[in-house]
């Protein structure tokens, strides 16, 4: 297990406490993680999170399976973090979806909250993300890839 920066358990903990949880009987789990793969933008996509202006994020669905990790789902919790894994503010998934690239929309792109907010940026920006991803994977990138598309809401702090 990777080492988790205090201020992640701090923020659970405080979180807890604040909706009348105890933190050693609660039944409630979070995932905690930060966006993007380089510093300048996931510090930069969780301060747009913490303005209010991102409230969904995109990952390529194919990345759970290999990875073995879990679909996030509605009422999924996240503590979000700078790329250095402090702890800026927990989320709720209000609503997944799963689509391909392709199928995307100008509503998601706004959404989103990135540059400009358009549709032609999201995709842009987007096919050179989820290439980067593909390509290290020996996969080539496709519009019809499937998508998880996740619409989340600050809930703390």
């Amino acid at each position: 297990m990777m080492n988790v920066d205090k201020s992640v358990v701090d923020m659970w903990e405080d979180y807890l406490e604040s909706i009348g949880e105890k933190p050693e009987e609660t039944k409630l789990t979070y995932e905690s993680w930060h966006f993007c793969d380089n510093e300048k933008d996931a510090n930069e996509l969780i301060e747009l999170v913490l303005e209010g202006t991102k409230r969904a994020t995109a990952s390529l669905h194919m990345l759970y399976e290999i990875e073995d990790e879990k679909v996030p789902s509605e009422g999924g919790l996240n503590i979000l973090t700078d790329w250095d894994g402090r702890a800026k503010c927990i989320t709720r998934d209000k609503k997944v979806s799963i689509l391909p690239f392709k199928d995307i929309t100008e509503e998601h792109a706004r959404i989103e909250g990135e540059g400009d907010k358009s549709l032609e940026y999201w995709r842009r920006a987007h096919i050179a993300f989820f290439g980067r991803d593909t390509d290290s994977l020996g996969v080539d990138f496709s519009e019809d890839l499937l998508v998880v598309f996740e619409e989340f809401e600050v809930v703390y702090p």
